[in-house]
């Protein structure tokens, strides 16, 4: 009777449990779904081919948001060239050949608590570094770096936890037959890793492509008369465009479905890199299998 009663008691336990979370999950797809509603059905009309191919004219009143895609895409691919290598090698050091001491535990956290660091503190540490001690002046490449700054405690975490998802057997099994440490890592270790550490990676540059605070110091300009035409020039970018249409311009009113639509816009660029990340990973494990 006792055992009844204590299984009866963690069904009820589960039910609830189980029902909590749906209940969760369920808030959270009808706040997204009245969010997107609301952007999609106020920037539908908007969206074009125009939209999308020409340059802002009449005071951002009028025209398109070229020129602010080009620069999202140009600083989100230097954001990719300076962090993706960089912190997946600093991964594999940490976890493959760091020993486990309280400098390696210190640098771990550190990287931690720079995963939370506002990207205005960014954006300040890259005026400071790139712009003035560099003299790389506000441009692109300044933003750029500064994205990858503020991408790389992310990417070193994700890497990280991805290699220490690979069983410690496949390291041994391949040290055991003669391999070298990095022969075993790079043939045993990797493979397996890899689609960890690219999503994890992906997710992080996704965010970067979002941020305003970091562009907003080291080269993001609100108007210019064309496209960039060097990393050494003043860039514009989706975020900070939408940021001055929605609270700086001289005619909100006039030019609100015009930051509904850079807004869509940004929302489809980040999603499209978040899917890539999904594609990419289930490729990289069904390849794996084979």
């Amino acid at each position: 009777m006792k055992s009844y009663k204590k299984a009866q008691t963690k069904f009820l336990e589960q039910v609830v449990g189980f029902g909590f979370l749906r209940l969760c999950m369920l808030i959270i797809l009808g706040i997204l779904s009245v969010i997107f509603f609301d952007i999609i059905s106020k920037s539908w009309g908007v969206i074009t081919w125009e939209f999308l191919t020409q340059s802002p004219r009449n005071g951002m009143a009028e025209g398109g948001i070229l020129p602010t895609i080009v620069g999202t895409v140009l600083i989100t691919i230097i954001t990719a060239i300076f962090s993706v290598p960089l912190g997946m090698g600093c991964a594999i050091y940490l976890n493959e050949y760091a020993g486990t001491g309280k400098l390696t535990r210190l640098i771990r956290i550190s990287i931690r608590n720079l995963s939370g660091v506002p990207s205005i503190v960014y954006g300040l540490f890259g005026v400071a570094l790139f712009v003035e001690a560099m003299h790389f002046g506000t441009c692109i490449l300044s933003a750029g770096l500064t994205l990858g700054l503020m991408t790389l405690p992310w990417t070193i975490t994700a890497s990280e936890e991805a290699l220490k998802g690979v069983p410690m057997s496949y390291r041994e099994g391949s040290l055991a037959l003669g391999a070298t440490q990095w022969q075993s890592i790079r043939t045993n270790v990797l493979p397996y890793a890899i689609p960890g550490m690219l999503t994890g990676t992906i997710l992080g540059l996704a965010r970067a492509a979002g941020e305003t605070a970091p562009i907003l110091f080291t080269g993001a300009a609100f108007a210019l008369p064309g496209l960039p035409k060097s990393l050494f020039d003043q860039f514009m970018a989706m975020p900070y465009h939408l940021y001055i249409m929605s609270t700086q311009h001289h005619a909100i009113e006039i030019v609100r479905p015009i930051a509904y639509g850079t807004a869509l816009v940004l929302i489809l660029v980040v999603f499209l890199m978040n899917l890539s990340a999904i594609v990419l990973r289930y490729h990289l494990r069904k390849s794996r299998q084979e």
